[in-house]
């Protein structure tokens, strides 16, 4: 969205994009739990992991837990960005997040020169390094099983990283099996989130408004409209309130209502049903 149709409403910026600055998202009491007790777990190292369906939240934890853990400089932390891989990349990602030069093809001497580096940095912070994996679920069982016997030394009393994993049900479906019930049984910190109440889409869609600087940019009535229509789902709330953002910057209306929220979403009787059919918010 352009800063001339951010201007019209008063927006720092688009408050229902999905790249808002990071101390712009809500910081649940279950995030803030969470978050804590990973920064108490990075102390010893070991696993952790988000589940939740899609859209339900799993990655604004993840950045809020990456900002968190950054802000303590003692801490080093790789990010995954290609959870799908096979093992030989796996060893490619990891050695350039921790900055480590490997062959994909020695992989015992890059086993062993990952794991001096992240003792090096025990010893000299006290706390283990932090591998953060989004998308999990796409992780492979052989990817999987390399990172659980890479992270830990001395017959596996002795943590040499913490990981945070993330994914949706089919992770919790893939740590069902044999294969990975070892890995399974070793998560010492979890978080499931769960489908959202309206009054708790409504407070982070009030939120959002609020820290891009207009919280009046939605009527009540619409507010209430559109948490009763999002399912539960975070994202599906976002999607259909920036739809009526940027339908509402191309009318140039003052401010978006349930009238826009109907016109958007309610089809003609000319139109295939490609929308949603809704009926008007009870709540008033």
């Amino acid at each position: 969205m352009n800063k001339k149709l951010l201007s019209l409403f008063g927006l720092k910026w688009n408050p229902f994009s999905p790249d808002v600055p990071t101390d712009a998202l809500l910081v649940a009491p279950r995030i803030e739990s969470f978050c804590w007790r990973v920064e108490n777990l990075a102390r010893e190292g070991g696993f952790a992991l988000i589940t939740g369906a899609p859209g339900i939240g799993k990655s604004s934890a993840l950045r809020l837990l990456v900002e968190r853990l950054g802000a303590l400089r003692e801490i080093k932390i790789g990010v995954m960005a290609r959870p799908h891989i096979g093992v030989a990349d796996f060893y490619r990602e990891l050695g350039d997040l921790f900055g480590v030069e490997l062959s994909p093809h020695n992989r015992w001497a890059g086993a062993k020169l990952l794991r001096e580096r992240w003792q090096s940095h025990i010893d000299a912070a006290l706390v283990r390094p932090v591998l953060v994996a989004d998308e999990a679920q796409d992780m492979s069982t052989a990817v999987l099983n390399e990172m659980r016997h890479l992270s830990s030394a001395r017959l596996d009393s002795h943590m040499l990283l913490t990981t945070v994993l993330a994914g949706d049900t089919r992770l919790v479906d893939k740590f069902r099996s044999d294969d990975l019930l070892p890995l399974a049984s070793r998560m010492r910190v979890k978080l499931n989130l769960d489908r959202a109440t309206p009054d708790e889409l409504e407070q982070c869609l009030r939120h959002c408004m609020t820290k891009a600087g207009a919280n009046k940019l939605m009527t009540t009535e619409l507010v209430a409209t559109l948490c009763e229509h999002a399912a539960g789902n975070y994202r599906t709330l976002m999607t259909m309130a920036n739809e009526l953002l940027v339908t509402g910057a191309q009318r140039e209306v003052k401010h978006l209502d349930e009238k826009l929220f109907f016109d958007s979403y309610t089809p003609t009787t000319s139109e295939p049903m490609t929308k949603s059919v809704v009926a008007p918010s009870k709540r008033r």
